[in-house]
């Protein structure tokens, strides 16, 4: 979807944070910011192959953004604890992941300002 298109059907700006404990920090992206860097170059598709449960595989092209792009959201005072669960989809398969569980994290003063900006954008601002 492209990006006047988003913003037509959306009241809020949409980013993504991510949280990367080797540096015990998290850093967030707004979508807009992660179309640019994609159409300009700068970060390119990887391709990856995905296995559903029941065999059938598909490739997808993935991007991965570079914390040096995106903005500080804050940093973890106490890491959380780490938990295997599972979901089991309506065909009876398991469908494992990890969830985060206690933790705590001290919110930067760079993601309250993209926070406050974000909640001042108007409905057809191109701003």
């Amino acid at each position: 979807m492209r990006r006047r298109e988003r913003k037509i059907g959306s009241l809020i700006p949409i980013g993504s944070a991510t949280l990367f404990w080797d540096r015990t920090s998290a850093f967030g992206l707004e979508f807009g910011k992660a179309e640019n860097l994609i159409e300009s170059g700068k970060v390119e598709p990887i391709d990856q192959l995905f296995q559903a449960p029941g065999g059938p595989t598909t490739r997808k092209a993935i991007y991965k953004f570079y914390h040096h792009y995106a903005y500080r959201v804050g940093t973890t005072q106490e890491e959380p604890t780490l938990i295997a669960d599972f979901v089991e989809d309506e065909n009876g398969h398991i469908l494992p992941y990890v969830r985060f569980q206690g933790g705590s994290l001290t919110i930067a003063g760079e993601a309250l300002r993209v926070l406050d900006e974000a909640s001042s954008h108007r409905l057809g601002d191109e701003s």
